[in-house]
């Protein structure tokens, strides 16, 4: 059943790239030739096709057999893909809080129609803004950009959406009221933990534990050199959540995407916490430019390096860990923007579906004028200010929705046997005979090897 990628399978990314080129030029895209030569190298690509061949897909076995269970020739076999089991995302922080019901219906049409994988906002200061008012549930006062957490439940239940808590833990955008005395606040981050996972803990199986350590300033009461805290609440956090919860340690992007293991103090931190027994389950790397100057920057510097990155993310790899990419922000402001950020988005987009331990990834603000105050500038949306989409958006349709979903037509051998590889997700085969059409749901999952399944028609 397994098959190897062709040639010619490779050889139509270098051209499907050319096609989205040449579309990106006509847009006046400012993409610097150094970038170019090093992301369109063809071992580059071949690398990545072959990952994604290899850690993406899986094979399946159909036997279609009728109601004695004898098999069923020359059937023919409807193969679609419904889901995907990777996790591309997004935070979903403006859920419901858009001025009219049609710009809310929009954002909600536009986040669906690419994600299956959401964010959503525990961050102290929305949580709790004053001591005891807890805006967990629904109705709460409204704050912008953080939703009562309730809110995001039943519309991920309904909309097959799987949601990640952001975050347990993280110096910044905390409460005024909260005390300056490290056992004091240590404490309340005790009572925090307990009631956030006694009201989440069994809905939201994803959460970033511990946000942007290295990073954490001195003036930050829990703050040593060393990082304790980290560890602390790994510690006091795990227990209060199922044991399959994907528990996670999330950093900033520079420079811990791009150097080595041997240097790279985010790795050195996960392995000293994995050694004194963390309950770290997932890591993350975040991937923001949040100016059109930083961006056009980081495309001429060297460290802009497929190969580099890759080797990067497969040293983390080794840990056993999934990896996440977790918040993305790509701008599209300046002259040739659109252009030059549908490009990026393509690049780095394939580049995190290749990578072999990599389970998803997180676009950060889907529409322009919904980032954090000080980031909108940026422009750095998926989608414009009215919901428009922007090349970029169209871009990650096109992967996600196209080149990434599996569609296929077959027919029964003459034992009932049929067999295609695929993207690991959920699928419909729809069985049609002489007698008329039957579908029926099978699954192909990454780690379970070749999917067998038999298909009874009544």
């Amino acid at each position: 059943m397994k098959t190897t990628p062709s040639l010619t399978g490779w050889l139509a990314v270098p051209l499907a790239l050319g096609t989205l080129l040449a579309g990106l030029l006509d847009g006046r895209c400012q993409t610097p030739d150094a970038y170019r030569q090093r992301w369109r190298a063809s071992a580059v690509n071949e690398r990545i096709e072959r990952n994604i061949e290899k850690h993406r897909k899986g094979d399946s076995a159909i036997t279609v057999v009728d109601v004695a269970g004898r098999p069923v020739a020359n059937a023919t076999l409807e193969v679609r893909q419904q889901s995907h089991e990777f996790l591309f995302g997004c935070n979903a922080f403006v859920l419901g809080q858009l001025d009219t019901p049609e710009k809310n219906r929009r954002y909600e049409e536009a986040f669906l129609k690419l994600f299956n994988f959401a964010t959503v906002p525990f961050y102290w200061e929305g949580t709790e803004p004053s001591k005891g008012e807890l805006r967990y549930a629904e109705p709460a006062r409204d704050i912008w950009r953080r939703p009562p957490p309730d809110r995001f439940l039943p519309w991920a239940a309904t909309n097959g959406v799987t949601l990640k808590g952001h975050p347990l833990l993280w110096h910044a955008y905390n409460p005024a009221w909260l005390p300056k005395d490290a056992d004091a606040l240590r404490e309340l981050y005790r009572k925090r933990f307990r009631e956030i996972t006694s009201r989440f803990a069994d809905k939201i199986g994803i959460w970033d534990v511990v946000n942007e350590s290295l990073v954490c300033p001195k003036t930050y009461p829990l703050f040593t050199p060393d990082r304790e805290y980290v560890r602390w609440a790994f510690a006091e956090a795990a227990p209060l959540f199922p044991a399959n919860t994907r528990l996670m340690i999330n950093e900033v992007t520079s420079p811990f995407n791009f150097l080595p293991a041997e240097k790279n103090p985010y790795y050195a931190q996960i392995k000293s916490l994995l050694e004194q027994g963390a309950a770290i389950r997932g890591i993350g790397f975040q991937y923001h430019y949040f100016r059109r100057q930083h961006l056009d920057s980081f495309l001429v510097d060297p460290k802009c390096d497929p190969v580099k990155l890759l080797d990067v993310y497969e040293q983390f790899g080794q840990f056993n860990l999934p990896l996440y990419v977790t918040e993305i922000t790509l701008p599209s402001a300046g002259e040739g923007g659109d252009a030059l950020q549908a490009e990026v988005v393509s690049d780095h987009y394939r580049l995190w579906f290749a990578t072999p331990r990599m389970a998803g990834i997180t676009w950060w603000n889907l529409g322009d004028g919904t980032a954090v105050k000080g980031e909108n500038e940026a422009k750095g949306g998926l989608v414009e200010a009215d919901f428009n989409p922007k090349p970029a958006y169209r871009e990650l349709d096109r992967l996600i929705n196209q080149q990434w979903k599996t569609r296929l037509t077959l027919k029964t051998d003459a034992a009932g046997k049929a067999g295609f590889r695929g993207f690991h997700g959920q699928y419909t085969v729809a069985v049609i005979t002489r007698d008329g059409k039957r579908e029926f749901p099978v699954a192909l999952r990454s780690g379970a090897g070749l999917s067998r399944a038999t298909l009874k028609l009544p």
